[in-house]
């Protein structure tokens, strides 16, 4: 959370104005579904009868441009048009804190983890492969100045933090500390919180943050994901007071994490290299029949008598002995060091269209589906884009062409090559599941979809037309 110079970094969004003011309301009530927090005319004041640019923006002072946050925020706060829209990642933000009911005035970042168990996140968390990276990337722009830099898991508790002891201080003051809760639901719009929420690199400068208690920091975080999944590992993040934040910070911290994402794809390779080694004179010995080894994210170190794969989709449950798998069948699983060795069944029963799906999207960073059939059952978590596709299928069951899915997701009904292609691998991580000519689940099917409480958290990190419509129906 660092100062940024106005003058260098644009703050304001430059999208077009939206529509509806933002009434006066309790602030646990939903805001607005439709467009932005409000956007009124901005007259003829200092910024011109047209929305904010970079251009108008960069010639403004800091104190000029801090100052015209703070109306933004009155105003929305207060149910007026404010001078200018929100940017939208910050609008998307202040959503959901009037959503939650949030506390403008103060934030509160819960009490701090116990020390054990702060120990025991530390030791699990894949982050601690790469801190070295991530610490020693940032300490020059860290060392000399009140700026932090912060590590957090995907829930948003902060792991470790690295800075002078000036600024360690000054942080404690906003309990931006270890083991403190920064997620957006126990501090509000913030970069650590936010970027968690949105997925994707941000930057929260003074009174973009929800909490009046915030508005003397200003910060830039970017996620960091496992290559071998895709998972959402946690956050890393630069903070510090609202003044002399470097304008080029938010790309700095954002190509941190991607050399820490790059690190930890090499040390995946090293594994998969060490398991093929393991795995080579054992497969060598099976005499053609069909096998595969590979490590315990499904990815493929050997295979013989089969048609390589770049990665096999396990169960979440996966262990040895007779298991399920969707695009191999009955299989006999055996453990090896680092992996598994799958033998597939060569009596292969015909294949038998599973009885029953569950498309669970209760949990918002942690998508699922469960088949069942008479040979089994097993459950895969999903990645964002396979959830989304799934879940627009379940509410279509008659069927959905690629141009129709392509609108869906992209709003571009000729992006249908790029649908193909996700639906493809969809196909093959749920066989029997899926049909095509329309796309839609196969006849016989049961689909259940388990929706979240509150509808605007559906897909929360998704921006595909058709979820923000269900998100937001027409006239609620």
């Amino acid at each position: 959370m660092t100062n940024i110079p106005l003058s260098d970094t644009p703050l304001i969004s430059d999208a077009p104005l939206g529509t509806g003011p933002l009434r006066n309301r309790p602030l646990g009530e939903t805001p607005l579904r439709n467009g932005p927090l409000r956007n009124g005319p901005l007259g003829n004041g200092p910024f011109g009868n047209g929305p904010l640019d970079l251009a108008r923006l960069t010639a403004m002072d800091s104190g000029q441009g801090a100052r015209l946050l703070h109306e933004i925020r009155d105003a929305v706060l207060a149910g007026e048009p404010p001078p200018v829209a929100p940017r939208p990642v910050i609008d998307a933000s202040w959503r959901r804190m009037f959503r939650m009911g949030a506390d403008p005035e103060r934030h509160d970042c819960g009490a701090l983890l116990e020390q054990d168990e702060l120990e025991h996140r530390r030791r699990t968390s894949t982050l601690g492969e790469v801190l070295r990276t991530l610490v020693g990337s940032l300490s020059e722009i860290i060392e000399p100045s009140l700026q932090i830099m912060v590590v957090t898991d995907d829930e948003g508790r902060v792991l470790w933090r690295r800075g002078s002891l000036g600024g360690l201080r000054q942080s404690n003051g906003i309990h931006l500390e270890e083991g403190a809760a920064w997620s957006e639901h126990s501090t509000g719009t913030n970069a650590i919180g936010t970027a968690l929420a949105a997925r994707r690199p941000v930057r929260v400068h003074s009174a973009e943050h929800f909490a009046q208690t915030l508005h003397t920091w200003t910060c830039a975080a970017s996620p960091v994901h496992d290559p071998r999944d895709g998972r959402l590992l946690g956050v890393v993040d630069v903070s510090g007071p609202a003044t002399g934040f470097h304008p080029m910070t938010l790309a700095l911290v954002s190509s941190i994490a991607r050399l820490a994402e790059s690190e930890l794809r090499e040390r995946h390779g090293r594994t998969i290299e060490r398991l093929r080694s393991v795995a080579a004179p054992i497969m060598c010995r099976l005499g053609g029949a069909r096998a595969v080894a590979v490590d315990v994210h499904g990815w493929t170190a050997a295979v013989t008598g089969m048609a390589p794969v770049d990665r096999l989709p396990l169960p979440k449950s996966f262990r040895a002995g007779r298991v399920l798998l969707p695009s191999l069948g009955m299989c006999t699983v055996e453990p090896l060091p680092g992996g598994w060795l799958v033998r597939v069944d060569e009596k292969r029963p015909q294949a038998e269209t599973p009885g029953r799906v569950v498309l669970d999207l209760s949990r918002p960073r942690r998508p699922s589906v469960a088949v069942s059939g008479s040979t089994g059952s097993w459950t895969q978590e999903l990645t964002p884009r396979h959830a989304e596709l799934l879940y627009l299928l379940a509410v279509h069951r008659d069927g959905r062409s690629a141009a129709e899915l392509a609108a869906d997701v992209f709003g571009d009904p000729t992006r249908t090559v790029t649908v193909r292609a996700e639906i493809s691998r969809v196909r093959r991580h749920l066989s029997g599941v899926l049909a095509h000519r329309p796309y839609r689940f196969s006849e016989g099917i049961e689909v259940t979809v388990v929706r979240p409480e509150d509808p605007q958290d559906l897909l929360p990190h998704s921006h595909a037309p058709a979820v923000l419509n269900a998100r937001h129906p027409p006239g609620a």
